[in-house]
């Protein structure tokens, strides 16, 4: 085998498991909440007619994976759901976008630009690279429904492996519970 080619299998190995260790992280996760809410008076929660993550008048597969996961953790909080007159409305919001990075080569001062003027690297490092790939956020609102208030919102951000995007459902089910795990409130029975 000749350097190059061993060189080349090093870098795509890499890579690989590089790309691999990004698609398994969780997502990053951020709350906030109305400070003065006293989330231990509502006890039952519900959706909008319409969802954010609804299209053209009609309900999506996505709306019932997140409205499924949604309900899962309420209950498990104590929380009963009413179609009728809900305390607390749930609304969703989620999409996918393409985001791409340029990550210069050493000749800009990128990670391995600490060999300049010293010694060469790898052959490969030596190109700037743009990595492309996918970002899912996901936002749950959870609202007073009487006063029509925000009470409570959380935002969850990351990669989207090609696995997620294939397995939706198991994919909401766990960035819900996650999302839903730093959730305040559990109605004082």
């Amino acid at each position: 085998m000749s350097f190059k080619t061993l060189t080349a299998a090093l870098t795509l190995t890499t890579a690989l498991f590089a790309a691999g260790c990004a698609t398994n992280r969780a997502p990053e996760t951020r709350i906030d909440y109305d400070k003065s809410a006293d989330f231990s008076v509502y006890r039952t929660y519900g959706f909008p007619k319409e969802t954010g993550t609804d299209r053209g008048g009609y309900s999506t597969l996505t709306t019932s994976y997140l409205k499924s996961a949604v309900a899962t953790a309420m209950e498990a909080r104590g929380y009963k759901r009413s179609d009728d007159r809900p305390d607390l409305l749930v609304n969703f919001f989620s999409n996918t976008r393409e985001r791409t990075e340029n990550r210069p080569g050493p000749a800009f001062g990128g990670y391995y630009g600490y060999r300049r003027g010293l010694y060469s690297g790898w052959p490969l490092y030596d190109n700037d690279r743009s990595v492309t790939y996918k970002v899912g956020t996901l936002n749950i609102d959870i609202v007073d429904a009487e006063k029509k208030q925000l009470v409570w919102e959380g935002v969850a951000e990351g990669r989207v492996s090609d696995e997620q995007m294939e397995n939706p459902k198991a994919t909401i089910n766990a960035v819900v519970a996650e999302l839903m795990r730093q959730y305040p409130g559990k109605p004082n029975m």
